[in-house]
């Protein structure tokens, strides 16, 4: 009956017919059917079933149901829709034909059933109007025999035929309701993997692509999945249309007859919706596989298009023989744009309900030649689509309309949106598609630059308010440098840096006293945090005092109109905290009320009744009026230069070469900066912190004695006066050096006697020291030690500056002064050791002679003995006796050769070896072995007693000599006396090692 209702007898006897008598047309519809089968059709296995299924839903005009069963090794496609027909049949042994030409379908080439081939030998398809089958072994058979060329075409494809050439009558029934089932025993368990894979990849996509399916239900033996309500999950938006005549002769001249006969088009873009709705009824649950975007082009159904727009496109467009690529030429150029145009209108619908469309603009690179063609084309036709929602209003903008300014946010936008057509929001993230768009920018800068007008103070602190979190990045608050601000006194400045917030701190009429010289005080009404981050300072009492207005109101208040309005404004800011005014030294030329009325200078005005009354000149200072200090108090008074006691000012980091402001009015610094400079260069020379007691020049010379008391004993003025002020020159190398304050006093305080204070006599001085400088007034004792020390003077020698070293010399060569030998050996001792030296050496000097008596002569006559032996050479001249560094020292002082410098040393003659006794190396460890005995020892002719070689050998005459000689030659000089008692009596040697034990 089958064969009766298909024909399935006749169509095999014209196509074997056809193969007898020409053989080459069996081998042209094998090559064709393989082509088919392993190349474009390869894995497409259930994309064409279901396409087929589509068409057959489509033809009887019925919702489409395909069912994909796996089980068995066998695959079952079963759907709904028209049933088989002959001209089915036909169109299935027919390959490149179709029996669809005339119906409105996806498929167009009637060749889609060859892919079957690729997992099967073996395809039935069965219908309720009959069924048909094809087989390679019975077509194989049917072969065999017909013609010796037919035989040899078989054997030259070793055994391969066409398979879909021969259909063969088929018994069975679809499944209960469906209308038509195909059944695909599978070849083998490769076939069986790229099932599985298949359907395993089957997703929306196939009911996008085959919208005349509703339902696609997988079953196989691990799963069970049914795709259906597409439009849940997706937007949707599909355009088509059919070509005219003309348009016919355009696009389709160079395409295949079967797509001529389709002059229909048609295109669909679709987008997930996120999130995706829940699954209503059990096992027809999703995964996150079923709303992820294929990165391919369906045309309809997927090719290896690369696309990147994160949408899925299906589109007509033309394939070429492989069915795997679009084919290039003026029908997808048409279709390219045509796409454009329905992507626009998606976005636009999306946009108008409120999506976020701008990660859907085309940005990055595309990811093939037909992506690149998209990408022009949808980014021609987006910037007239309205897309961007304006912040005024919300309505929908075309990009080309459109307008964002850089680095704003949301809270900024709301206001500028009244100011600024066409504003709508950018994020940082939206940047690239807002360029692609071709949506204008503007500067936040630019757009600064353009606010003003009469808005109230209110409206500008709304404004500062939105900027709240812009103004953390710094380059936007560089941006936002020309903003516009409102003052309290009307106008209208740009530029935040600098102003001044007002706050409870500070009453009105302060503010107001200083409107004059340009104080820009913020609108009340206009304050907000962000301002301070835009540079505007809180109007504290310091912030206003360092205010450069101010300064100019302070500096200029004896000129004022009302100066003690400016007074009164200035002391009611410090009085608040009296140490907010700390380090502003201009504040002393603030002027003030004297006890007379008078109108002077903070800095020159004083206490009724205090120290600074009592010391300072009056002729320099005046009384502060009474009600002035009991109305602002002493404190905020002090801050501003008034002076209870003495005063300091400080600076830090003062270049030696440029002294500050703060410091310029002492008295003769610059001559302290020269004297205190290394090398008396005060180039690249500074000081980290440098105080300074002021108004010294105003303390009158009856009044020194209470002044030194003063300033040791207040912590501040004592500190200015004793601690060294540390220079580092440019060499890096730090020096301590007097401060100004002792510096000052050493170099212009002067006694009764018209002589410094400096340089004389600490009461607690070394004696023999003392001898040599005049006395110190008696009120200097009770001055503690380190004030008398900083104010020069001396307690020992290393006291002493150039000045009073040349002082001491001096007296020391004054003939008529007496001094002994313990005095100067001491001194020597001290002046040895001094690294300070004076401009010129003294021309006489005091010497001590071998009989202890000292005496003067001139330096010339005189040498320097710095060692024990040379005592012996009174040849050499007068002595000058030192040890060591102090020996050197002495020599550099005095400008007096040392002995060894003008005498050879040499011993005259050998001497008779000797051991030196065991006993006394016992006693003295270093003692040489051996020592030379003379009995007479000269050196460079003078006889001497004992000697030490340049070699350290021991020379004597003397057992005296002997001991000094043992001594000396092992470093050992303390211990000469022992040595010299065991040689002179070695009886005691016992005793002289007990001692030593001790030693």
């Amino acid at each position: 009956m089958t064969d009766e209702v298909f024909g399935t007898a006749g169509i095999r006897e014209r196509v074997l017919a056809g193969w007898t008598a020409a053989p080459v047309r069996f081998r042209e519809d094998a090559n064709a059917e393989e082509e088919l089968a392993l190349g474009g059709y390869v894995d497409r296995l259930v994309i064409e079933l279901a396409q087929n299924a589509a068409d057959a839903a489509a033809r009887a005009g019925v919702p489409g149901r395909v069912l994909f069963e796996f089980k068995n090794n066998t695959l079952v496609v079963a759907n709904t829709g028209a049933p088989l027909t002959a001209e089915g049949v036909e169109s299935l042994a027919t390959l490149r034909a179709s029996a669809k030409r005339e119906e409105p379908s996806v498929g167009r080439f009637g060749v889609g059933f060859s892919a079957v081939l690729a997992v099967t030998d073996e395809p039935v398809v069965l219908s309720r109007t009959g069924g048909v089958r094809f087989s390679k072994a019975d077509t194989a058979a049917a072969i065999a025999g017909l013609a010796a060329d037919l035989d040899t075409e078989v054997r030259r494809r070793d055994g391969q035929v066409p398979v879909l050439r021969l259909p063969f009558e088929a018994d069975g029934e679809p499944p209960a309701d469906y209308d038509t089932a195909v059944i695909l025993p599978l070849r083998d368990e490769a076939a069986a993997a790229l099932v599985r894979r298949l359907l395993a990849e089957a997703d929306d996509a196939l009911l996008l692509a085959l919208p005349g399916l509703q339902r696609i239900e997988i079953e196989t033996d691990d799963d069970h999945r049914i795709l259906q309500d597409v439009e849940s999950r997706w937007h949707i938006h599909r355009a088509g249309g059919v070509f005219d005549t003309a348009e016919r002769e355009q696009l389709l001249a160079d395409r295949p007859t079967e797509e001529r006969s389709r002059p229909n088009w048609s295109v669909v873009w679709a987008l997930p919706r996120n999130p995706p709705p829940q699954p209503s009824a059990a096992g027809e649950a999703w995964d996150a596989a079923v709303v992820e975007v294929p990165r391919v082009v369906h045309a309809p159904t997927p090719t290896d298009e690369p696309v990147s727009l994160g949408v899925l496109l299906l589109a007509t467009f033309p394939l070429d023989s492989t069915r795997r690529h679009v084919a290039k030429g003026p029908l997808t150029d048409r279709l390219v744009r045509e796409t454009a145009t329905a992507y626009g209108e998606l976005l636009g619908e999306r946009a108008a309900d409120g999506d976020d469309v701008l990660r859907l603009v085309p940005t990055g690179l595309a990811a093939g030649a037909l992506d690149r063609m998209l990408h022009e084309a949808i980014l021609n036709q987006l910037p007239t689509t309205p897309l961007l929602r304006a912040v005024e209003g919300g309505s929908l903008l075309r990009p080309r309309d459109a307008v964002v300014v850089e680095g704003a946010d949301d809270a900024f936008n709301e206001k500028l949106a009244p100011i600024v057509p066409g504003l709508i929001r950018s994020r940082r993230e939206d940047r690239l598609a807002l360029d692609a768009l071709q949506v204008r920018r503007l500067e936040l800068a630019e757009v600064v630059d353009q606010l003003g007008g009469e808005e109230p103070p209110g409206w500008w602190r709304a404004l500062y308010a939105s900027l709240s979190t812009m103004v953390t990045d710094a380059l936007i608050r560089e941006s936002l440098g020309t903003l516009p601000v409102p003052l309290a006194d009307g106008r209208l400045v740009r530029g935040a840096r600098g102003l001044l917030l007002p706050g409870p701190e500070i009453p009105v009429d302060t503010l107001s006293a200083f409107d004059e010289y340009g104080v820009r005080v913020v609108h009340p009404d206009a304050v907000d945090p962000a301002l301070e981050r835009l540079g505007a300072i809180p109007a504290t009492p310091r912030s206003l005092l360092e205010d450069s207005a101010v300064r100019t109101a302070v500096e200029h208040s004896a000129e004022a109109d009302d100066p003690d309005s400016i007074a009164h404004a200035v002391l009611s800011l410090v009085a608040a905290d009296p140490a907010q005014a700390e380090g502003l030294w201009w504040l002393n030329d603030l002027v003030l009320r004297d006890a007379d009325g008078e109108l002077v200078p903070a800095n020159a005005l004083v206490v009724e009744g205090s120290d600074a009354q009592a010391i300072l000149d009056p002729d320099e200072v005046a009384p502060i009026a009474r009600d002035v200090l009991d109305r602002y108090g002493l404190p905020a008074l002090e801050a501003v230069g008034v002076l209870a006691t003495l005063g300091v000012v400080a600076a830090s980091d003062v270049a030696l070469e440029k002294l500050p402001e703060a410091v310029q009015d002492l008295d003769a610094i610059e001559d302290w900066a020269y004297d205190v400079a290394p090398e008396g260069s005060r180039y690249g020379a500074t000081v980290g912190e440098l105080e300074a007691i002021r108004d010294l020049d105003w303390i009158t010379d009856d009044n020194w004695p209470k002044a030194l008391q003063i300033m040791g004993s207040e912590p501040d003025l004592r500190r200015a006066l004793v601690t060294q002020v540390r220079v580092v020159g440019p060499d890096d190398r730090p020096l301590g050096v007097p401060s100004y304050a002792a510096w000052w006093i050493r170099e212009h305080v002067l006694l009764d006697d018209g002589e410094p204070l400096a340089g004389r006599a600490d009461p607690e001085a070394e004696p023999v020291l003392a001898t040599f400088l005049d006395e110190a007034p008696a009120w200097t004792a009770a001055l503690d030690p380190e004030v008398r020390t900083a104010i020069g003077l001396v307690r020992e020698v290393g006291d002493l500056d150039a000045d009073g070293i040349s002082l001491v010399l001096d007296r020391l060569a004054d003939p008529e002064r007496e001094v002994d030998a313990a005095s100067i050996l001491r001194l020597w001792t001290r002046l040895g050791t001094l690294a300070l030296f004076p401009g010129d050496a003294p021309e006489q000097t005091r010497v001590l002679d071998a009989d202890g008596v000292t005496r003067v002569i001139d330096a010339d006559q005189a040498v320097v003995i710095d060692g024990p032996m040379w005592v012996q050479r009174d040849d050499l001249g007068g002595f000058v006796i030192g040890s060591g560094a102090a020996a050197d020292g002495l020599s550099d002082l005095l400008d007096v050769p040392m002995a060894q410098e003008i005498a050879e040393g040499k011993i005259d003659g050998e001497g008779t070896a000797a051991d030196v006794p065991p006993i006394v190396r016992e006693l003295v460890p270093g003692v040489p072995a051996t020592w030379w005995e003379h009995e007479e020892l000269t050196v460079d002719g003078v006889e001497v007693s004992w000697w030490v070689d340049a070699d350290g050998g021991p020379h004597a005459a003397t057992f005296d000599g002997l001991g000094k000689a043992l001594a000396w030659s092992a470093g050992r000089w303390d211990r000469r006396h022992v040595i010299r008692a065991v040689l002179n009596e070695p009886d005691r040697s016992t005793e002289l090692l007990v001692d030593a034990v001790y030693d």
